[in-house]
């Protein structure tokens, strides 16, 4: 199972990306393919609200809800209260922002191998979870 962040998501969503959006096209399209993906509400809210208000060419929120809906058929992670105490411990513990220790909970709780995202430490492993940088040059 491979957990996906917010940036790969909106970078797959953005044709204005670059090289960024080619490697998230990609990545996702293996994901699709191997149904393998997950995310949590956190990451559906996130890429909604990056879709409607901080890319550089916003969708309409119509549009963006269709995105968010095609997503939302991976497998999702709740937000709950365990969740939220969950990654506290893991924020403790591993000096992370509490968002971003949100989203290594979530991606623990849905026992995912690898974690997808530029926002932290390629290589590093917390709780069993893999870090990857689906964008750091090989």
């Amino acid at each position: 199972m491979r957990f996906v962040d917010t940036n790969v998501l909106v970078y797959a969503e953005q044709p204005d990306a670059g090289e960024k959006h080619r490697a998230a096209c990609a990545l996702v399209r293996d994901i699709w393919e191997q149904r393998d993906g997950a995310v949590s509400a956190q990451v559906l809210q996130e890429l909604f609200v990056t879709a409607t208000l901080e890319m550089p060419s916003p969708y309409a929120p119509a549009v963006a809800k269709r995105i968010v809906s095609h997503y939302a058929s991976w497998k999702v992670v709740p937000i709950d209260a365990a969740l939220v105490l969950e990654a506290i411990d893991i924020q403790i513990e591993s000096s992370l922002s509490y968002w971003d220790a949100a989203i290594v909970a979530a991606a623990v709780r849905a026992g995912a191998t690898e974690l997808l995202t530029e926002d932290l430490n390629a290589g590093q492993i917390i709780r069993g979870v893999r870090i990857c940088n689906p964008f750091a040059p090989t």
